[in-house]
């Protein structure tokens, strides 16, 4: 029965109400008035007393299972003496087509009213439209699998003080009781809204003759004419404004980078006609703005602005920091050759072994466009742009970094890195 996966805008199904603290039945089940107005209904067509305070006991101990909402019926299982719980109804005369036009007819009369709904309020002045729509004694038509013949019963009394608090929180399942959904009510107040302003301005418009143009004037054929001369480009982007920090704002250093860039890449797009980055992926845009970051220290707020990108993309920050220094390598090319293994044509990468043989170096082990050292501590990597990319990590570890700067010979390459033995 409580499944919310079949809920839709006929049915709604809402979680059992934890008991409350020491069971108390002191507490009030509804403050608000609507919700009162239903435990005034159900206290007025009772017709014994102590089945009432034995509901209120069963509801304020948690005895009350999900509840599930449809037109003209609140349904749930509610726990008594028994092992096995009653299966509980409290039924409510669903509205006709004619009420409900009177209804959304008031609603939309005043403009607070849909506030006040969408807000979770019910206002007495729509309540009093004219429609039933708060239930009176007798109107509440309790049934129960129990062999109790009360009316109502205690079981049924619990599921109507467990129906007051639903109410209380929102009064569309008043609405929903009376027959009809919430999307399907706002619905139809959005289209008579729309109807009666339309109608209100029809009404408000001047019916003078309002001066025009002839549909042949307008569409006739004229000469423009040319455009100004574009102001010539500035020779280099200007430097942003600074940004004042402010507590729990941005940070503005980061805000001065972002605004940096976005001056360069507009300038670069005003005098070339193309945007330098439009083809980067987003992660390959996170590590140029890394990247272009001064300094090559971790501050404060470069470790801000690195979680933050990190995040937005999907890596860590350690991910963040060696690509940052892949694209200070080599840019994206660099990026590529420490993200993308590749299997380079014969030719280059098969004459770099003797090369480095030549040059007093043990042979380095070959992996597709890689060359690895055989102490494991320093790497060649072969870039699509014919360059080497040298690469150091820790013996053993597999941690490759990027280092030095890219050439077109292996030699080269490993210039200005440690002893090669």
């Amino acid at each position: 029965m409580a499944a919310p996966s079949r809920d839709g805008d006929l049915r709604r199904t809402f979680a059992t109400f934890p008991a409350r603290t020491g069971g108390a039945t002191g507490e009030p089940f509804a403050t608000t008035w609507w919700g009162n107005a239903w435990l005034t209904a159900l206290e007025a067509g009772a017709l014994d007393p102590a089945r009432l305070t034995r509901g209120r006991a069963y509801a304020a101990q948690g005895n009350v299972d999900a509840i599930t909402v449809t037109p003209g019926q609140v349904l749930a299982y509610v726990r008594g003496s028994r092992p096995r719980p009653y299966r509980t109804q409290v039924r409510l005369r669903t509205l006709s087509d004619a009420d409900w036009d009177r209804f959304l007819d008031a609603a939309v009369e005043r403009p607070g009213h849909i506030a006040a709904l969408l807000d979770k309020e019910m206002p007495h002045s729509l309540a009093d439209c004219g429609v039933p729509l708060l239930p009176g004694p007798g109107d509440l038509e309790p049934l129960c699998s129990c062999p109790d013949r009360g009316h109502p019963c205690k079981h049924a009394a619990a599921l109507c003080y467990q129906t007051a608090r639903l109410l209380d929180e929102d009064p569309f399942v008043l609405l929903l009781l009376r027959g009809r959904g919430e999307r399907t009510l706002l619905d139809a107040l959005s289209r008579r809204s729309a109807a009666r302003a339309a109608r209100a301005a029809q009404n408000a418009h001047d019916t003078a003759a309002l001066p025009g143009v002839r549909a042949r004037d307008a569409l006739a054929p004229r000469t423009l004419p040319p455009l100004p001369a574009p102001l010539p480009p500035l020779p280099h982007p200007e430097q942003p404004p600074a940004h004042p920090a402010a507590p729990g704002g941005p940070d503005p250093l980061a805000l001065d980078q972002l605004a940096t860039d976005a001056a360069a890449r507009a300038h670069a797009l005003l005098t070339t006609g193309r945007d330098p980055v439009a083809e980067l992926t987003l992660w390959q845009d996170a590590v140029r703005l890394a990247a272009a970051r001064p300094g090559s220290g971790l501050t404060a707020t470069t470790r801000a602005l690195y979680a933050s990108l990190a995040a937005a993309t999907g890596r860590t920050t350690a991910d963040l920091a060696r690509a940052v220094a892949a694209w200070r390598q080599g840019g994206p090319e660099g990026l590529a050759v420490l993200e993308e293994p590749w299997d380079p044509p014969a030719g280059r990468f098969d004459r770099a072994r003797p090369l480095l043989l030549a040059a007093d170096l043990p042979a380095f082990r070959p992996w597709r466009n890689r060359l690895t050292h055989p102490a494991g501590h320093v790497q060649l990597r072969l870039g699509r742009d014919h360059l080497w990319y040298a690469y150091e990590s820790e013996p053993g570890t597999e941690d490759w970094w990027p280092r030095g700067t890219p050439d077109l010979d292996p030699i080269g390459a490993l210039t200005g890195l440690g002893a090669l033995p």
